[in-house]
């Protein structure tokens, strides 16, 4: 895993240092007997051809393939787990960070808003629109301990139930049109002629393709892209969060509102707990809030030093996070009111993994990008506009040439491993940000389809059109930017 010696080279820092993470020593590895194995040459099936093959059911891919069977285009997506939401569902990343600005005004738009708007009305926690960017002292230390409020001003980041969120996703794409395919590994690009045309995944039925006109790599990690021969960086500061793994979980049996009016009338005792928990397991983390007042989120502790490129880093992190899982337990039961019946009640099924490869694209995002509060930069061809890490910034604006890989076509990119600095990287691989680059990548890759043209070569205005009549919030570009 590559690091950055210092994070201010990039003309930023670190905005999450404060964050509590630990960092790992990776266990003695055995060197294997032999190098490698011959595996002989083969023949492999062709599954299906489609228009647009979406490798990959996180936010980012179930976004993309919606917005693209919605366009017309036979879309496929192949998912490696049994379900959609990647992260924000089977990671138990089911706070929904920041989706407005830090006027309150919904700045992550289309796709995302659908999505939330057609969840039951008991699987969402978080303020009501009326508070969004409440600068109200009172009530932003209310929504702060409940994870929407941030430097003093509310913000729309609900939370919500998982297991909703697999369902209202699944009907959204069989709505649409598009063709799921679970428990399916895409192992690797089919290029030909420096075009990627399609994937071998890998299944119960052995090693299969599938060809497409448009292929999205929506894993999340750029295992295709990588595969394909496209530049990319897996540099990462150590430092800040966004490098850091774990697996989340969820503890049933609890009293939020008790623990919660505990930490705010007590803060000393909650604090001495925390200094009991660090000295007893290490590494130790606070419960969050979820979408009920009987359950708690633990998005932590996260694990530095690891990388979610490594099979043995990843098998290391998870014995570590279900061991902390434990150990959590029993002292949050042992010393905190509103626990004293809490159990053990999921294990994130997916691995949290923040970070592994960014896209070098035609274009990228930057920390040089951000204008100050009260300024405004809008690219030629913006998809999407991201809320800034800080009031300090304006909102972001999110490019198109940011999901196109510099050097390969047949080929968008999605995600939280889209094209950008590590800085900016912090707030883009969020849920949010996922679904605003995978909207606009199934627009794009449908278009593409249809016309019979390289992603890179696609209509930018047409695109823009089509992420406006879809609901997402595109700007019109008012001065020239790089």
């Amino acid at each position: 895993m590559g690091t950055l010696p210092d994070a201010d080279a990039e003309g930023g820092r670190l905005f999450f240092r404060s964050e509590t993470f630990a960092r790992g020593s990776r266990r003695a590895r055995p060197v294997p007997p032999v190098a490698s194995v011959t595996e002989p040459a083969r023949d492999v099936p062709v599954h299906a051809e489609c228009d647009v093959l979406v490798v990959g059911g996180g936010p980012a891919g179930t976004a993309a393939a919606i917005a693209s069977a919605r366009r017309g285009a036979r879309t496929i997506l192949l998912e490696r787990t049994n379900h959609l939401g990647g992260l924000s569902t089977g990671g138990l990343v089911i706070w929904i960070d920041r989706m407005t600005d830090w006027d309150g005004v919904p700045v992550i738009r289309g796709f995302a808003e659908e999505l939330l708007a057609r969840l039951p009305r008991d699987a969402v926690a978080g303020p009501p629109r009326e508070a969004w960017g409440s600068r109200d002292a009172a009530t932003a230390a209310w929504w702060g301990q409940r994870t929407a409020a941030f430097h003093g001003i509310v913000t729309h980041s609900p939370t919500v139930d998982p297991e909703w969120l697999k369902h209202v996703s699944l009907e959204m794409a069989l709505e649409a049109g598009v063709e799921p395919l679970f428990h399916c590994w895409g192992a690797e690009p089919v290029v030909r002629g420096g075009a990627v045309v399609g994937a071998i995944f890998e299944s119960k039925q052995g090693r299969r393709a599938i060809l497409a006109r448009v292929v999205v790599d929506a894993t999340g990690d750029g295992d295709l892209f990588a595969r394909a021969g496209a530049a990319h960086e897996t540099a990462v500061d150590e430092r800040d969060i966004h490098g850091c793994i774990n697996t989340a979980w969820l503890f049933g049996g609890v009293d939020m509102r008790r623990y919660l009016e505990w930490r705010a009338e007590r803060p000393d005792e909650f604090s001495a707990f925390l200094r009991i928990g660090r000295e007893a397991v290490g590494t130790f983390d606070k419960a969050f809030v979820s979408w009920r007042d009987d359950v708690a989120l633990f998005m932590g502790p996260r694990l530095a030093g690891y990388s979610g490129l490594d099979v043995d880093d990843l098998s290391e992190v998870e014995v570590r996070s279900h061991r902390l899982m434990v150990a959590h337990l029993d002292l949050y039961r042992r010393h905190v009111p509103g626990f004293g019946g809490a159990f053990l009640m999921l294990s994130a099924p997916q691995i949290g993994v923040r970070h592994a490869r960014r896209l070098r694209g035609v274009g990228a995002v930057t920390r040089g990008d951000w204008a100050p509060a009260g300024g405004e930069r809008i690219f030629v061809d913006e998809i999407g506009v991201s809320p800034s890490l800080s009031p300090k910034f304006a909102n972001v604006s999110v490019p198109y040439r940011a999901l196109v890989p510099e050097g390969v076509d047949g080929l968008l990119c999605p995600g939280r491993h889209l094209s950008c600095d590590t800085t900016s990287h912090s707030f883009l691989r969020e849920v949010p940000q996922c679904w605003l680059t995978g909207q606009a990548t199934g627009v794009a890759a449908a278009i593409a389809a249809d016309r019979g043209l390289a992603p890179r070569a696609v209509d930018v205005r047409e695109l823009q059109a089509g992420l406006r009549a879809a609901g997402a919030l595109v700007r019109e570009r008012v001065a020239e930017s790089a």
